[in-house]
């Protein structure tokens, strides 16, 4: 069974829905013009990238939250997953899509307490939701498209080390990343020794596994297989590659979530009255079609690649002398977390970091949900960090569970 022209959004063959977002648009890219909300901008101007091409005109949008004090010592520093953005909390709203995707942990009296410290994030560079990106305008007044550069950790950094100069933040007193967030926390560690002063890496790695590696080259060949990705200049089409992004959406969440959750909460159940004998779908296909639909109207599938193939190329020790010799030049207070039923960022990637790193004290969540466990088990997670501002300046190394 195929799904007619007609109706070009979704991934499931059953009963594809539309996708709520901008009518006419080939991506859900944020555009200027449309409501900021909560987002602020940095011109940074040419920025020159470890590719040495140099990346003119460069934007970094951001949010904060709180007051920096006078002494400049309450600053931290949140970095976004894969298709996060800058609104790490507050509601959803004019500019803002989504409520922000870590509010239970970031926000007035919550573990990152916006009352004591003042919180800022950035859109990754290359991403969509403000920051230069594929989508944003070249010099010559067309989008990037696919003349954007490559990018990586370390050009995102180098970015948002542009963007604490211009806050006056010198030093973080903490910067925290997960999942990808958290190859930008462990570069920024190691690039800015000096400006680290706490570190929480949370579900990340020191350098990208073959099987991370292998999930991520599929959610490529899923984009640039979409005959509506026209090799990434589909910008002046009225569809874009929604098809390709939706299935590299689905695949990725797929490897977000445990076996064992996807069989509690689904099993082999029809979704609704569809009968999977003649087409129709398993209610975690269905599940699966939902998260799809919900990243298309936010995303944009340059940006998925290009933010992507940050990730694959991430590695801490390249050009350093190997992983452990470019950990061990961390001076923050390290704190570790990962998730017991992860199937992306397996244990040996946080035994590592713990390993390498001096001063470091490691956690571990507890959930049936996989690698979002970050996200949904709010309530270890603020623990977790509450315990580890609340610590000593010094921390040996221990390995234990979440107390």
């Amino acid at each position: 069974m195929t799904i007619p022209e007609s109706v070009p959004y979704g991934v499931g063959t059953a009963r594809a829905k539309l996708v709520d977002r901008k009518a006419g648009s080939p991506t859900g890219a944020w555009r200027p013009g449309d409501d900021p909300g909560h987002r602020r901008f940095l011109e940074i101007g040419d920025l020159p990238l470890d590719s040495g091409e140099v990346l003119p005109d460069t934007v970094l949008a951001f949010e904060t939250w709180g007051e920096l004090a006078p002494g400049r010592d309450n600053a931290v520093l949140v970095l976004h997953a894969l298709t996060g953005d800058s609104h790490v909390t507050g509601r959803a709203g004019p500019g803002h899509r989504s409520a922000g995707w870590w509010g239970d942990v970031v926000g007035p009296g919550r573990a990152v307490d916006t009352g004591r410290y003042y919180v800022v994030a950035a859109n990754i560079l290359g991403g969509c939701q403000g920051s230069t990106g594929p989508s944003s305008t070249a010099p010559d007044g067309r989008p990037w498209g696919s003349r954007f550069p490559w990018l990586t950790t370390r050009d995102a950094v180098r970015a948002e080390a542009l963007l604490a100069d211009a806050l006056g933040i010198d030093t973080f007193h903490l910067v925290i990343g997960a999942s990808l967030g958290g190859h930008r926390a462990v570069e920024w560690a190691v690039t800015y020794p000096e400006r680290v002063s706490n570190l929480a890496l949370v579900a990340t790695g020191a350098s990208t596994t073959a099987d991370q590696l292998a999930w991520c080259h599929l959610q490529e060949l899923a984009i640039v297989a979409d005959p509506y990705f026209l090799d990434g200049d589909y910008y002046s089409h009225p569809i874009g590659p929604v098809r390709g992004l939706g299935l590299a959406r689905a695949i990725a969440h797929t490897t977000y979530r445990s076996a064992a959750e996807l069989d509690a909460r689904f099993g082999r159940a029809p979704q609704g009255e569809e009968d999977p004998a003649v087409g129709g779908r398993y209610q975690v296909e269905s599940y699966l079609d939902h998260h799809s639909g919900k990243l298309l109207a936010r995303f944009d599938a340059n940006s998925y690649l290009i933010v992507t193939h940050s990730m694959m190329v991430h590695d801490v020790g390249a050009g350093r002398g190997g992983t452990q010799a470019a950990l061990g030049t961390v001076t923050a207070r390290t704190l570790v977390v990962d998730v017991d039923s992860d199937r992306l960022f397996l244990p040996p990637q946080a035994e590592e970091l713990t390993r390498c790193i001096p001063r470091t004290v490691r956690r571990t969540v507890h959930s049936l949900h996989g690698h979002d466990g970050f996200l949904i088990e709010h309530q270890q997670v603020g623990a977790i960090l509450r315990e580890f501002l609340a610590g000593p300046d010094d921390v040996a190394h221990s390995s234990d569970g979440v107390r």
